[in-house]
């Protein structure tokens, strides 16, 4: 390492520092690396799956998001605070040569922030083991993913599924009607998983199918594997909302504070959201026969959401780190799924590793390119938009080794969708590069030559080369992410209504509300359409 002046920097820790895998391997917390050089950015690595993970600045480092209520749903609650740059498990600053100092943890529980000059790990509970290596981008973090691997194992599937996915055409509206005809109208389009979203529960909590699917889940599940495909559900188990009898029934279920309240898991679907307490032996025998009850529906793929829930902060039946606990709950539910197809989203990343086969790297998108509300007034970079995916998914394509990597959907429609062609373009790019196709697309919406534009690109197998991480070449032709990546810059107007929304935004009520008028203009939107 002392070949290169950018890559010498000093380090404080409890052990010493033995060489591996190109770089050092460490014990101890906190961790110190003093690079040889004022960094000028920060690479921040979300907590879960929506997380913001990108290179951010260091001196005039980024707000808090907004709005708190929705904090456990989009940050690390215990780190939300936090002014500086920081993240969760890994981070990096780049020398001025563009080469990087890297710090991971190899364990579950890690921090790391950029403190002064020092890059300074932390470990939740005691001693931490850690990687810390300089290099290009792409190298430190090839080798971080071979070291993950050894610690927490990798998929067993080399290829992900091409998924039909309800939600982002017709939400929460969906019932059994509507996905029949959906189904049919699919006809010789190469999708291998048809997958029913968010609206077919009774609450979150209550996984049983409502009155929109009066032949129950079953039924939907054979009329897909007729087709020759795999039937797929959407599930929030680690949630619940006080609607459900769950709620009512077992309340020693759910996580709670120090103080006995309960601890808050977010706000969503009109009712705040509470999370299952996983080292609960009730819970852990309810999760299991949740998962298998899907199974025994005929559903052969699992995308379970939400899953933060179980590694929020707070007091558990059994003392363990949460982590820990959340990881314990997964593999439950891993088990009981067989050889089911188990996509995590919402996901604490580290901790789901190893344990489900797809894992989704960024916020959901939308058929829009950024919420200015959420953007520039509530700088919240986790919320739904293109623009936070793209930011988001290009600094998590290095887990491919270890997990098929999901970035969301892509759109191939110009109904309802307020994309450009160009905008369009960038997210079919990031499927193909990211190896996961995904659409939500229903095949009446599309004109004869999209149609035909989503056959050619779900059948295409593209070569592609990486160039930097937010460059790569598919089939040759070069796309470049990096000119659309930039943080809005908001004015002292954008930061003076930011502030009176994010008041307005913590009342549940005024929530509640604007959920019940958004579902009804929707629903009166999908009326119109055939």
């Amino acid at each position: 390492m002392q070949d290169h002046p950018s890559e010498t920097f000093s380090i404080q820790a409890a052990s010493s520092h033995p060489l591996t895998n190109g770089g050092y391997l460490l014990t101890g917390s906190p961790i110190k690396i003093a690079p040889p050089y004022q960094p000028e950015r920060y690479l921040q690595h979300g907590w879960q799956s929506w997380g913001l993970s990108s290179w951010v600045p260091i001196r005039h480092p980024l707000p808090i998001p907004r709005p708190s209520i929705m904090h456990p749903m989009h940050l690390d609650p215990v780190f939300a605070h936090q002014r500086r740059p920081n993240g969760s498990w890994y981070g990096a600053v780049e020398a001025p040569s563009g080469e990087v100092v890297f710090l991971g943890a190899l364990d579950l529980g890690a921090h790391v922030e950029i403190n002064g000059s020092f890059l300074v790990g932390t470990t939740e509970q005691g001693e931490g083991t850690w990687f810390c290596a300089a290099g290009s981008q792409a190298e430190v973090l090839s080798r971080y993913a071979g070291l993950i691997a050894e610690r927490m194992g990798k998929t067993r599937l080399q290829h992900p599924p091409r998924v039909w996915c309800s939600w982002y055409s017709l939400y929460a509206t969906i019932d059994a009607e509507r996905l029949n005809k959906t189904l049919k109208d699919l006809g010789d389009l190469p999708f291998e998983v048809f997958q029913v979203d968010d609206g077919w529960q009774r609450a979150i909590g209550d996984w049983r199918p409502n009155e929109k699917f009066p032949a129950g889940m079953e039924a939907l599940a054979s009329l897909v594997r007729a087709t020759g495909r795999k039937a797929g559900l959407w599930l929030a188990p680690l949630l619940v909302v006080p609607s459900a009898p769950l709620f009512r029934e077992h309340p020693d279920w759910l996580l709670h504070g120090p103080g006995g309240e309960l601890v808050s898991a977010g706000f969503n679907w009109g009712e705040p959201c509470y999370a299952l307490d996983t080292t609960h032996p009730a819970v852990l025998e309810w999760l299991a026969a949740l998962m298998k009850a899907v199974r025994t529906w005929g559903y052969d793929y699992a995308k379970l959401d939400f899953l933060y829930a179980g590694a929020l902060p707070g007091k558990r039946h059994q003392d363990m780190p949460r982590e820990t606990a959340y990881r314990q709950g997964l593999k439950v539910m891993r088990e009981a799924l067989g050889d089911a197809y188990l996509l995590t989203c919402g996901a604490p990343i580290l901790p789901s590793l190893g344990l489900c086969d797809g894992i989704r790297i960024g916020p959901d998108v939308a058929p829009y390119w950024i919420s200015p509300r959420d953007s520039r007034l509530l700088m919240n970079f986790a919320a739904p938009g293109v623009q936070n995916a793209l930011r988001t998914c290009l600094q998590r394509l290095w887990l491919r080794p270890l997990v098929n990597t999901d970035p969301d959907v892509f759109y191939f429609r110009t109904l309802q969708n307020g994309l450009s062609p160009d905008q369009k373009a960038l997210l079919q790019d990031l499927a193909q590069i990211a190896g996961f196709k995904g659409t939500s697309d229903p095949p009446s919406w599309l004109t004869v030559q999209e149609r035909q534009a989503l056959k050619t690109y779900l059948e295409a197998t593209p070569t592609i080369e990486l160039i930097s991480p937010t460059s790569y070449r598919i089939d040759g032709r070069r796309v470049d992410f990096e000119p659309y990546l930039a943080f809005p810059q908001p004015s002292a107007l954008d930061r003076l209504l930011g502030t009176v929304l994010e008041i307005l935004a913590n009342i549940p009520l005024l929530l509640s509300t604007l959920d019940r008028i958004e579902r009804g203009s929707l629903q009166k939107t999908l009326a119109r359409i055939p």
